[in-house]
C-alpha cells in the first residue's frame, strides 16, 4: 500500500516574508487594542469605551467607565457630544460576537476615528478585570 505524503498544517502555506509580517502586524494596531491595554489606559483616557450590546447585558456587567450605545444606535446625532476626533474603542460580547465590528463600520462610515478591543466582555473577565453591574 502506498504511503501518503505527510502534511503539516503550520507549514504547509509559507509565512510572509518579515517585511509583510511588520506591515501586517503593525496594521492590526491600528485597528485593534486589547484589554490589557484599555484597563491601562482608561484612566489617563484620550478615548471613549464604547460598549455596543444592547442595555440588557450593560446592565449586568460592563467595563467601568464604558458608554452604552448599541452597535444598531451608532447615529451622528448619537454622537453629536463628542468632537469629529474622538476615538471611539468598542466592545462586545467577545469573539462569538461581531457588534464590535458592526459598530466599527458605523463609526468610520461616519468618520469617526476607531478601534476594537479585541476580546471583548469575555476578554476581559478572563484577564480578572473587575466590571460594573447595575441593579
Amino acid at each position: 500500500m502506498p504511503t501518503l505524503p505527510s502534511r503539516h498544517p503550520v507549514t504547509e502555506v509559507p509565512a510572509l516574508s518579515s517585511a509583510r509580517a511588520l506591515e501586517h502586524f503593525s496594521r492590526l494596531l491600528e485597528l485593534e487594542t486589547d484589554c490589557w491595554d484599555v484597563h491601562a489606559s482608561l484612566e489617563s483616557g484620550g478615548f471613549v469605551l464604547l460598549d455596543v450590546r444592547s442595555p440588557d447585558l450593560f446592565r449586568r456587567g460592563h467595563v467601568q467607565g464604558a458608554v452604552n450605545l448599541p452597535h444598531a444606535r451608532i447615529t451622528e446625532r448619537a454622537l453629536e457630544q463628542y468632537s469629529l476626533e474622538t476615538l471611539f474603542v468598542v466592545y462586545c460580547g467577545g469573539p462569538h460576537c461581531n457588534g464590535a465590528d458592526r459598530a466599527a463600520i458605523r463609526l468610520a462610515t461616519l468618520g469617526r476615528p476607531v478601534k476594537k478591543m479585541i476580546g471583548g466582555i469575555t476578554g476581559w473577565i478572563d484577564e480578572g478585570f473587575p466590571f460594573a453591574e447595575e441593579a
